[in-house]
């Protein structure tokens, strides 16, 4: 295999359940993924075991969150929200003419089953206010569970895609694809409250009826593929 020629991807965080999962899933699809994290070693290490589940020829590799940002073109934040500000605010600078996938909840235990959203009204739009105008802002992947993404078995779950323009939120949609999943354009911004503050509730629903990974799934809606 030669060296990806499909646009590269920065995971901060990537380290996590959430972030290798990504990493999987879209190196598997054979996109350069770097994974960052406040631990370039951490994320080496993370880096490396990915290459084993897919092969050497995948392009995976662990730096900074900084040095990630940097180096791509895309750049995916999947930091706990207790990390969401500041893990933004040391990159920002390096986010202009990007777009930014935010997969941050805004969860705040013990209440993880309560929807508790902060005053910028979600952690996407919490995003757009500390990275500024000069980024394109998306939420996406709030409501799949890491389990299905180390999984190489078909998805059920959909993913319903939030953001600042209609063109993010399609190139958004082409990486939710190249994951496997399948993406819906779920409108602006402001309606990542609603995809944010399902995740609590499907933690509930996981915790009452012994689950471990509920989803959603659109039902009704016509779609070419």
């Amino acid at each position: 295999m030669t060296e990806s020629n499909l646009i590269s991807i920065a995971i901060l965080g990537g380290t996590g359940k959430e972030g290798k999962g990504l990493a999987y899933r879209w190196a598997k699809a054979g996109y350069h993924v770097h994974i960052g994290s406040r631990s370039a070693d951490k994320a080496i290490v993370a880096a490396n075991e990915i290459k084993e589940m897919l092969g050497a020829e995948s392009f995976v590799d662990g730096k900074s969150n900084l040095e990630a940002a940097s180096e791509a073109k895309i750049v995916v934040v999947t930091v706990p929200y207790a990390a969401h500000r500041e893990t933004l605010e040391s990159v920002k600078d390096e986010l202009k003419g990007k777009i930014l996938i935010d997969v941050t909840v805004p969860l705040v235990p013990p209440k993880v089953s309560t929807v508790q959203m902060p005053a910028a009204g979600s952690a996407a739009q919490e995003a757009r206010e500390i990275v500024g105008n000069d980024v394109q802002v998306c939420a996406a992947f709030q409501n799949i569970s890491h389990e299905h993404l180390l999984d190489n078995a078909d998805v059920e779950c959909d993913v319903l895609v939030t953001g600042t323009s209609k063109e993010a939120r399609a190139e958004t949609i082409k990486l939710v694809e190249a994951a496997g999943l399948r993406g819906w354009d779920a409108g602006p911004i402001e309606n990542s409250v609603v995809v944010e503050g399902l995740t609590s509730v499907l933690i509930g629903i996981n915790k009452k009826y012994g689950s471990t990974h509920a989803g959603i799934k659109i039902t009704g809606a016509k779609r070419d593929s």
